[in-house]
C-alpha cells in the first residue's frame, strides 16, 4: 500500500480549480442549485470507502456535488441573518494562513498581525488604545470571554477567584435589555451565573433599554443582597438594529459597581457612519466590548473580538494550568528564530488553545479599504435600510413597523382585507427562499410578524434592494388573493 504524499505546486493547482469555480459562482445568481436534478444528496451518502479516489477526482467531486449546493448566504440578496459571504481578499488570505502558520502563536509575522490587527479594530469601532482584545470563533464566544471576565471582576472584589475556587453559592445577577443575543443567556449558564440571573429589562418605544428599569432593578437586587456582576448594552440589537443608551448604561453600572459590557458583534462598526455616531456617546465607559468582523466587516465565518481594559483579568480568568510540553521547552531569553517564544499568550485569555491566526483576515480588510472605505460600506448598508423604509412607505401595500437605526428594516406586507397578516407574510418569505436568489429572515415587532432584511453583505446594490421590495410586493398580492379566494369559498 502506497501513501501519498503532497507535492510542492498542488496546493496552487487545486487552489486555482476550485478558485475559478468560486468565481463563476459568484458570478451567478447563485440559484441554479434550486432547478438542479442532480441527487446530491444521495450522491454524498454511503459507507466510508476502503480505497480513495485520489485528490483530483476528490476535487472534481466537490465541484460537482459540493460547491454549488452550499447555503447561498454569499448572493447579493442574501440578508437574512447578520452573517454574510466574505469578501475577497480575507478569504484568500486565509486559505494561504492554513498552511503558513496553522497555530496563532509564535513569533512570526501572523502572530504580530494578530496584535496590530486588534489595534486596529478598536480604533476603527472607536474603543481607544485603553482596550486590549482576543480573537475568538465568533460573538458566543466572545460575549462568554467578556462575561468571564466580568464574573472575575466581581467576585474578586467580593474576596473570592471564582476561577480558582469556583462559585460559592451568593447570588449574582448580570442585566440586560429584553432585546438582547440570547447568547449572553447561554454565557451566565456556561459560566455558572445560571440562566435565570439575566435580567430582562424591558426597553422603550425605540427599542432601547429603558434606564428606569434598570436603574429599579439594580437597586431591587442590591437591596436583596444579590451581587450585579455585569450590565450588558447592546451596540446594535440583532432583533431591529436598536442601540441602548450606552452613556445611561454605562453610568448606572458604575454606580452599583458592575462591569459594564458592549455587545457591538453586529453594530460596533456603525459609528463609522456620521448620522448615527451620537447613539455611541457613552462606550468609553465600556469595561469589555465584543464585534464580529465576520459579520459587518466581511471576514469569513469564525472571527470575533473581545475587547477589555486590563487583559491581565482575562488571563486570571481563563489561563490554563502549566503544561510541559508548553512550557517547559521556551525559555525568556534571547529569541533568535520565531520559535523560541510562544508571543502574547493568547490562548490564556480565552478558551481556545488552539486557533487560526485570525488577524491576518481583519488587517487584509482594513489594510485594503482603509478606515473610509469601510465607512462607505457602512453607510452604504444603512442606505439600503433606508431605501427599503422609504420604498416600503411609498407603497400603500408595505407598513414598516421598525425603522432603521442601522442596517436592518422591519416591515410586511399588508392590506384592508381582513387576513392572517403574520402567516401572509411568513409565506411571503418562504417564496423568497424557494424560488428566488433573495435570503431574508423575519422577526417580532409589538407583537406582528414582520420581514427583516439586515444589509451587511458588500455585494448588494440597490438594484437588489429594489428587486427585493418588488418581489415582496408581487408575492403579497398573490399570496393574499389566494387566501381571500379560499376565504370566500368556505364562507359559500
Amino acid at each position: 500500500m502506497s501513501v501519498h504524499h503532497p507535492e510542492v505546486g498542488e496546493f496552487g493547482t487545486y487552489l486555482g480549480r476550485i478558485g475559478r469555480a468560486v468565481d463563476d459562482l459568484l458570478a451567478s445568481d447563485m440559484t441554479d442549485a434550486l432547478a438542479s436534478d442532480i441527487d446530491w444528496q444521495d450522491e454524498l451518502s454511503g459507507p466510508l470507502p476502503a480505497q480513495g479516489l485520489g485528490a483530483s477526482s476528490t476535487i472534481e467531486e466537490y465541484l460537482r456535488l459540493v460547491l454549488p449546493h452550499g447555503n447561498r448566504l454569499t448572493s447579493p440578496s442574501s440578508w437574512g441573518w447578520i452573517t454574510t459571504g466574505p469578501t475577497t481578499l480575507p478569504t484568500v488570505v486565509a486559505a494561504g494562513a492554513m498552511l503558513a502558520a496553522p497555530q496563532r502563536q509564535f513569533l512570526g509575522a501572523f502572530h504580530q498581525l494578530e496584535e496590530l490587527s486588534l489595534e486596529w479594530l478598536g480604533s476603527l469601532c472607536g474603543l481607544g488604545p485603553h482596550m486590549l482584545g482576543v480573537y475568538s470563533s465568533g460573538g458566543s464566544t466572545a460575549n462568554l470571554i467578556a462575561l468571564g471576565a466580568a464574573r472575575q471582576h466581581a467576585l474578586e472584589n467580593a474576596g473570592l477567584d471564582p476561577s480558582s475556587l469556583g462559585l460559592d453559592g451568593r447570588r449574582l445577577a448580570v442585566y440586560a435589555s429584553a432585546q438582547v443575543h440570547h447568547t449572553v443567556q447561554r454565557a451566565a449558564g456556561v459560566l455558572g451565573l445560571g440562566r435565570d440571573s439575566v435580567r430582562p429589562i424591558p426597553v422603550d418605544a425605540d427599542r432601547r433599554m429603558d434606564l428606569g428599569a434598570l436603574a429599579q432593578a439594580l437597586s431591587r437586587d442590591t437591596h436583596a443582597g444579590i451581587l450585579p456582576v455585569a450590565v450588558v448594552a447592546s451596540a446594535g440589537t440583532t432583533r431591529t438594529g436598536a442601540i441602548d443608551p450606552l452613556r445611561g448604561v454605562g453610568d448606572l453600572a458604575r454606580a452599583h459597581g458592575a462591569w459594564f459590557h458592549v455587545d457591538g458583534a453586529y453594530g460596533l462598526p456603525g459609528i463609522l457612519d456620521d448620522r448615527v455616531a451620537p447613539l455611541y456617546d457613552g462606550l468609553e465607559l465600556a469595561d469589555s466590548a465584543i464585534t464580529d468582523p465576520h459579520k459587518w466587516l466581511g471576514a469569513p465565518v469564525g472571527v470575533a473580538a473581545t475587547f477589555v481594559r486590563d487583559r491581565a483579568i482575562l488571563h486570571r480568568a481563563f489561563t490554563q494550568e502549566p503544561a510541559d510540553y508548553l512550557e517547559g521547552r521556551f525559555s525568556s531569553g534571547d529569541v533568535e528564530s520565531s520559535l523560541d517564544d510562544m508571543g502574547i499568550p493568547y490562548y490564556d485569555f480565552g478558551v481556545e488553545l488552539s486557533s487560526p491566526p485570525r488577524g491576518v483576515m481583519v488587517w487584509a480588510i482594513l489594510r485594503e479599504l482603509g478606515v473610509e472605505g469601510v465607512r462607505a460600506r457602512i453607510v452604504a448598508d444603512n442606505d439600503f435600510a433606508r431605501h427599503t423604509s422609504a420604498r416600503a412607505h411609498e407603497h400603500a401595500s408595505l407598513e414598516v413597523l421598525a425603522e432603521p437605526v442601522l442596517s436592518i428594516c422591519g416591515f410586511r406586507y399588508r392590506t384592508a382585507d381582513q387576513l392572517d397578516w403574520d402567516t401572509v407574510n411568513s409565506r411571503i418569505l418562504r417564496r423568497l427562499a424557494r424560488e428566488t436568489p433573495i435570503i431574508i429572515s423575519s422577526t417580532f415587532v409589538d407583537g406582528h410578524y414582520v420581514l427583516r432584511p439586515c444589509f451587511i453583505n458588500a455585494r448588494t446594490t440597490t438594484k437588489h434592494v429594489d428587486e427585493f421590495v418588488e418581489t415582496v410586493v408581487r408575492f403579497g398580492d398573490e399570496i393574499s388573493a389566494e387566501m381571500l379566494a379560499q376565504a370566500n369559498a368556505e364562507a359559500e
